[in-house]
């Protein structure tokens, strides 16, 4: 009831202030202040307002949330071990089943696929760090010598 009474006052409120603003030739600022000062009122008459009062002092609607909260999390906690471990049951028996095939019977290292032979070839060797700064720094030189410095 408090509710109710509450909400009815900020709407009357708002609607004098947005009449007020719409008295000083600033129709469109009016228009959205009452437009914002109906929601309150709305929301009384269509009961939303003594429903969530309802809820909000109900300990069974509080039960109900925190029952809704232990689903989120376990759904959650499930989904998340669920990636870690590679997926369903399925997913893992297969994967097991696939690698299995790719081991010839006989052999004793995995076989390779038929994408090995496109790899690109291993880069060369770097060359050490103090060859590379000498060969910047005969650089540096020989741009200093042309400017004659």
């Amino acid at each position: 009831m408090i509710a109710e009474t509450v909400c009815s006052a900020v709407a009357a409120a708002g609607l004098g202030i947005a009449a007020v603003t719409a008295y000083r030739k600033r129709f469109l600022a009016a228009a959205r202040f009452a437009a914002y000062s109906l929601v309150p009122l709305g929301l009384v008459m269509t009961g939303v307002v003594g429903w969530a009062a309802d809820t909000a002092f109900s300990p069974t609607a509080w039960a109900g949330f925190g029952v809704l909260g232990a689903a989120w999390l376990l759904f959650m906690t499930a989904r998340a071990v669920e990636r870690r471990t590679g997926g369903t049951r399925k997913e893992r028996k297969a994967a097991r089943a696939a690698q299995r095939e790719a081991v010839a019977p006989a052999a004793s290292a995995p076989s390779l696929g038929p994408g090995a032979a496109s790899r690109p070839a291993a880069r060369p060797a770097a060359k050490p760090r103090k060859a590379e700064s000498a060969e910047d720094f005969s650089d540096i030189e020989a741009i200093l010598k042309k400017h004659g410095i």
